[in-house]
């Protein structure tokens, strides 16, 4: 497989309903919530791409540009958007979309790095 090819089959989607108790007092989702589900997928993409065990290292930049409220459906997107030697970095967007209607906004971005690494721990190649 060609790495185009791998990139392409490792985007990684899921779909989440943000319930209230995902919620804070403003009725949107906890921005620690968000990272987290993000840094999730971000670790299922790596993953994916790799097929080697991969530890997050850091999160880049995460962008907050909308707010996401209670009662909405997400998705987040993972794509890998760097490859390193020992690293990569994925891409994780999400967007939200209103349950009874057809808009559809992108409200986070982020990028997370993460490291190949073999069972002593020690870091190999991801490729």
């Amino acid at each position: 497989m060609t790495t185009e090819e791998r990139i392409k089959a490792s985007e990684t989607r899921i779909f989440k309903a943000v319930f209230p108790n995902t919620t804070n007092h403003y009725d949107t989702l906890f921005g620690g919530t968000a990272m987290h589900m993000m840094d999730e997928v971000a670790f299922i993409t790596a993953t994916r791409f790799t097929r080697k065990r991969m530890v997050t290292v850091s999160s880049d930049r995460i962008d907050f540009t909308r707010p996401i409220p209670a009662g909405t459906i997400i998705e987040l997107i993972g794509t890998i958007s760097h490859i390193g030697n020992t690293s990569l970095k994925v891409q994780v967007e999400i967007y939200i979309e209103e349950m009874y209607s057809f808009e559809r906004e992108k409200a986070i971005t982020g990028t997370f790095t993460f490291v190949a690494i073999d069972e002593h721990k020690h870091k190999i190649s991801v490729m």
